[in-house]
């Protein structure tokens, strides 16, 4: 059986996503799609428009035959973390042959390359980058200035400055620097990016980013998202707005995060995933004068801090993720829980089943009982993360505690 395995937020699914299926079945000839898809709080940031049952279910109708979380410690974690726990967890289950992902520049080559550099850092760009933060500049501005360098006797320097400023082209390197790192036998495969960039908020034909779609949801107006994702996910998020479960953002969090925040000292503030070189200091201030998370996050940013950094920063504060905590996990998901399988997908999970390195979770509660204290670790800030989630509904009844341990897996 051929499987191959993408790294999705789904938050939600639309017509890109079911592109990106059809054309890697194309490419690929495969039998399975395997999909690692994030929990309920996204590499951005902010929770996820629809909780992971919902998103695994749109998934399933549309294409993907089995959805793995990816564990909140690296779903919200930064690119570089987020891309090397995804592709550990495919890497773990010895039963995936592609890994698929989609870009703005499909030049594998040229990707392989800054990948490269990435993974092994020469010891002039090294230095040159050092050199570049402590000037102030913002992480990827200075990542982005120093491969320019590097490259520059062999590619034009606007061509790696446009491939780093995508953030499609930035995670497509990660998941490959995360392959070398790993000496995965894991074959990548590029899908080029039909439609508007990420953050774009324009709909091309039948296209969007997931962006554009948010923010429709944000604004009540599903007519404009209506023919940007499949019917039936139009169908799924018009039972969940239905049924009380409004689209999330982070503005549904705002007392908590502010409560927290406000309770913790300087120092456990530096504590958390993301805050370094005395950005906790700047947070403390800014809580003493902002009293919406707006203000807070536009008082804190500057050109080194960008708005999806501290907006991670405030999540870590809500979960309560601690660097220490992906320090000592660095690249290794300790289980892979199961959301959602289709019919293939039932035989898919069967093979990972027999071949996997790491335990198959399709039943939390029963898990909860055998796992190792590392495992429960790891698995907490899940359900917790899930316990935190459903906190954020208007209808009483739909914050559920513990959900993790009773809901039941998505069949398609």
């Amino acid at each position: 059986m051929k499987i191959c395995g993408i790294v999705a937020e789904y938050n939600p699914f639309h017509n890109g996503h079911k592109y990106q299926i059809e054309e890697i079945k194309k490419k690929t000839n495969c039998d399975a799609i395997v999909a690692i898809m994030s929990g309920n709080f996204m590499q951005r940031g902010v929770p996820a428009s629809f909780d992971k049952w919902t998103r695994a279910k749109m998934a399933i109708d549309n294409g993907v035959d089995l959805v793995i979380e990816l564990p909140t410690l690296y779903a919200t974690a930064s690119a570089e973390y987020f891309a090397l726990g995804a592709v550990s967890l495919l890497n773990s289950l010895n039963s995936i042959d592609y890994i698929s992902f989609g870009v703005k520049n499909d030049n594998l080559e040229l990707l392989n390359k800054i990948a490269d550099v990435l993974a092994n850092e020469p010891e002039d760009y090294k230095k040159e980058f050092q050199k570049e933060l402590k000037n102030g500049v913002s992480f990827p501005v200075a990542r982005s200035k120093c491969l320019q360098n590097h490259f520059k006797n062999e590619y034009d320097s606007n061509l790696i400055e446009e491939i780093m400023i995508d953030s499609n082209n930035i995670l497509a390197i990660e998941y490959l620097k995360a392959l070398k790192n790993l000496q995965s036998s894991i074959s990548p495969i590029l899908v080029k990016r039909n439609g508007p960039d990420y953050n774009s908020l324009d709909i091309v034909d039948s296209f969007c980013s997931s962006t554009a779609i948010r923010e429709a949801l944000n604004n009540h107006d599903l007519n404009k998202i209506q023919n940007v994702v499949p019917l039936s996910t139009l169908k799924t998020i018009e039972h969940e707005i239905d049924i009380g479960k409004v689209p999330m953002n982070l503005n549904n969090f705002e007392k908590e995060i502010l409560y927290v925040l406000r309770r913790m000292d300087a120092y456990s503030i530096s504590t958390l995933a993301d805050v370094n070189e005395g950005l906790e200091n700047v947070i403390k201030k800014s809580l003493q004068e902002c009293f919406d998370l707006e203000s807070l996050i536009n008082e804190i940013k500057s050109k080194r801090y960008t708005r999806t950094r501290i907006e991670r920063i405030l999540v870590h504060a809500l979960l309560g993720i601690r660097d220490n905590y992906l320090k000592k996990n660095k690249s290794t998901p300790k289980y892979a829980r199961i959301l959602g399988f289709s019919k293939q997908g039932k035989k898919v999970l069967s093979e990972i089943s027999k071949n996997s390195s790491i335990p198959i979770v399709t039943s939390v509660s029963s898990f909860i009982k055998k796992a190792t204290d590392e495992e429960l670790e790891m698995l907490n800030i899940d359900i917790e993360a899930s316990n935190i989630y459903t906190l954020g509904y208007p209808i009483p009844k739909h914050r559920i505690n513990n959900y993790d341990l009773t809901a039941k897996i998505i069949e398609g």
